[in-house]
Formats: structure tokens, C-alpha cells, sequence
């Protein structure tokens, strides 16, 4: 599965949310994941303090990164993706969700998430599967 930023984040704050329960499930199990460079970069930026950043890079660092295979291509997926949005009058606030989405439709794997763009990126595009 692909990992996004919202769900690091349940994980890493205990919230006992389904998303959170869901992480650290597939983590105990050992099941595959990946973490999208830019959700790293935004767990990262979200550090209190320079302690808390490197505890969060310590964290970080146990997840493997998901490396596309042409770092291009995968940017105009994303904003293929963001443009089938806009042009169905579906709103994305966060053009890096479409990033991690494209991450998920490239690897062919589901993309856990508690953000509620990512269901109406899922409306445009059939193939991305949702674990919310």
C-alpha cells in the first residue's frame, strides 16, 4: 500500500482512528507499504522543534520510499489527475495529493488515507483504490 500524510500522521499521534488502526495493523503484519517522498517532506516540515524533527526523522526512516520510475511522468499524472478534477468541477485543495495519488496508480497498489480529496480524486479516477 501507499501511505499518505494523513495517515502518518493518526499513526504517529495514537488517534485510535481507523486509519491509524489500519497502519499499525500493516505494520505489525509486515505487509508492503511505501511513503511518497513528499509525504516524508510534510511529515518532516510539520515538526515542532529541532528535537521533534529529528524523532520524526528517526520514525520516517524505518518506512521505505516509494521511487517512481520517471520522477516526470509521475508529476504529469499528478497533474493530469488534478486537471480531470478541475474539469468535472471537482475541487482538490492539495495538488500534492495528487502526487501521492499518482504514487498509488503507478504502483498499482491501494493508498491508505484520511483525507477527504483523495474520495473525489477516487470519483474521477476508477483505478485508484481507497483504504480510508
Amino acid at each position: 500500500m501507499i501511505v499518505d500524510t494523513s495517515a502518518v500522521i493518526e499513526f504517529l499521534r495514537g488517534t485510535g482512528s481507523t486509519t491509524h488502526r489500519a497502519l499499525a495493523q500493516a505494520l505489525r503484519d509486515e505487509l508492503a507499504l511505501w511513503i511518497p517522498a513528499v509525504v516524508l517532506q510534510e511529515v518532516l516540515q510539520g515538526a515542532r522543534d529541532p528535537g521533534h524533527f529529528v524523532r520524526l526523522q528517526s520514525q520516517m526512516d524505518q518506512l521505505p520510499l516509494f521511487e517512481p520510475e520517471d520522477v516526470c511522468e509521475l508529476h504529469r499524472q499528478a497533474a493530469l489527475l488534478y486537471a480531470r478534477c478541475r474539469w468535472r468541477g471537482v475541487t482538490v485543495r492539495s495538488p500534492i495529493d495528487c502526487v501521492v495519488a499518482a504514487c498509488a496508480l503507478e504502483a498499482d497498489l491501494p493508498l491508505l488515507a484520511r483525507d477527504r480529496d483523495f474520495s473525489g480524486l477516487a470519483s474521477i479516477e476508477p483505478k485508484l483504490v481507497l483504504i480510508c
